[in-house]
């Protein structure tokens, strides 16, 4: 079945070999779009992809598979560059890998901890990287039509209600000195959900429910279906819905996240802590 709203859209999802991520992919390319697959490595993004040519009747041109671990931010920074080189037009970019926190404090070869890393500092760096594909420095959409421009590229971030008991521990961000993988998993979606604020990018952030993923055993002990779970993902995707920018949605239903998601100060200060953790200089 094709959409034709999105049959002309090429959208990157990353964590696309299994649960929301995967279902996702696979609704979108559906509904005719052009989907980039990424997983920690090329092998699982191709299997991932052969599955959907196999399973759900996508053809395979609408398919490109990549990999990059993102406990390796250097591979981040390659995977970027292929896709803008592969790819110069790049319509949606769907930040959805993650991963729970470990038990045990863990920090990457980057220095950082493996979830913040994984779970924000790899999309933060990704997002910026692919700024002249995505081109995110259009105006909104009501601001587009009044110019008579198309809009830009949009970014929606896969977050968690989880991140409404989250702080940022702005002094120890790794949590090296006081350490729970529970509240490391929640800061990493705090810092997820205030990115989506950040006026550089045109992007929303959204906690798809609880899923019975990888991840359910943070949440709860039931969770409705990946399937379920990626159709909020998919229709802020959809360029006939429009976004607003930096909101957050709870499913379907646009709500207020925790107040510090959308504090200017805060958005400024992560922005300025991101560059610095992922190497980024202004």
């Amino acid at each position: 079945m094709s959409d034709s709203a999105l049959s002309s859209h090429t959208v990157l999802v990353t964590g696309a070999t299994s649960g929301i991520g995967y279902a996702t992919a696979r609704r979108l390319a559906e509904r005719g779009a052009t989907v980039l697959l990424h997983g920690r490595t090329a092998e699982e993004a191709r299997a991932a992809a052969n599955r959907l040519i196999a399973t759900a009747g996508v053809h395979a041109t609408q398919l490109h598979a990549y990999g990059a671990d993102f406990t390796h931010l250097e591979e981040v920074e390659t995977l970027a560059g292929t896709i803008v080189s592969a790819h110069p037009h790049l319509d949606v970019l769907v930040n959805n890998a993650g991963m729970a926190a470990p038990e045990r404090h863990t920090v990457t070869a980057d220095g950082n901890e493996i979830a913040f890393q994984v779970n924000f500092l790899a999309h933060y760096l990704l997002t910026c990287l692919l700024e002249p594909t995505l081109t995110l420095g259009y105006p909104l959409l009501e601001r587009s039509r009044e110019l008579g421009e198309g809009p830009g590229g949009r970014v929606v971030n896969v977050s968690s209600s989880l991140h409404r008991t989250a702080s940022i521990q702005w002094a120890d961000p790794n949590r090296a000195r006081r350490y729970s993988r529970l509240a490391a998993y929640a800061q990493s979606q705090l810092a997820l959900t205030v990115f989506a604020a950040d006026p550089r990018v045109t992007a929303v952030s959204v906690h798809p429910g609880v899923c019975d993923t990888a991840l359910l055993p943070l949440y709860a002990h039931e969770g409705v279906s990946p399937t379920e779970g990626a159709t909020h993902v998919v229709r802020l995707c959809d360029p006939a819905v429009e976004i607003v920018n930096g909101a957050y949605y709870d499913r379907d239903e646009r709500v207020d996240p925790a107040p510090a998601a959308t504090e200017d100060r805060t958005v400024r200060r992560l922005g300025k802590l991101a560059d610095l953790l992922v190497g980024r200089t202004a």
